[in-house]
């Protein structure tokens, strides 16, 4: 079992259609692909095609991050309990 947290942002429709964050787990699951790249499926293959812009941030059962999105830029950021931390707006 794929065990994923995640947060979603954007276009609320785009993302209902393509049930988003279940969809990255399922890659995960039956693809056995890692977090970004599954996570890089959905949001730059997939909801790109639909027309749709956003991202998410997921969070693997090992601690993997990955933040994508195909818009201008996404506010993100995470903190880790070893004190690991992030914060961005625009793609670097």
């Amino acid at each position: 079992m794929c065990r994923l947290n995640h947060r979603l942002t954007g276009y609320g429709e785009y993302f209902i259609r393509l049930v988003t964050a279940y969809d990255v787990a399922a890659l995960m699951e039956y693809k056995k692909l890692p977090l970004k790249e599954a996570a890089d499926v959905v949001i730059y293959d997939k909801l790109s095609q639909l027309g749709g812009s956003g991202g998410l941030i997921a969070i693997d059962g090992q601690g993997n991050i990955t933040m994508p999105f195909n818009s201008e830029g996404m506010y993100r950021g995470f903190m880790l309990s070893n004190g690991k931390k992030d914060i961005k707006i625009f793609k670097d």
